[in-house]
């Protein structure tokens, strides 16, 4: 039996550097209505605070998959938060969706 080697897994490799995982998936860029958006696939783990689909009008609940677009140059409150299903129908929705009197405003 050989001795046992006491180096980790992943040596002579080097580590990304810090702030650049990707914990809140890749970017992408789509262009729709003559704009630039940016676009960011959330995981189910990364996802950890109830958002409002402007595609549908529901809640997306903590830890289910969603995506995340803003205009390339617009600023991080521009960011919202899209199901998969209404971000890819999103030429057949509108984002002014008519709500009732008493439905409450995210």
């Amino acid at each position: 039996m050989s001795p046992r080697r006491n180096r980790p897994s992943g040596a002579g490799k080097t580590p990304p550097p810090r702030g650049t995982g990707d914990r809140h998936g890749l970017e992408r860029t789509e262009n729709w209505q003559g704009e630039s958006w940016v676009v960011r696939q959330i995981s189910g783990s990364a996802a950890t605070k109830y958002y409002r689909c402007p595609g549908c009008d529901h809640e997306i609940p903590p830890g289910s998959p969603h995506v995340v677009a803003w205009a390339q140059d617009g600023t991080v409150d521009d960011r919202r938060h899209w199901h998969r299903a209404c971000w890819n129908a999103r030429d057949r929705r509108t984002t002014r969706v008519q709500r009732s009197r008493n439905a409450p405003r995210y």
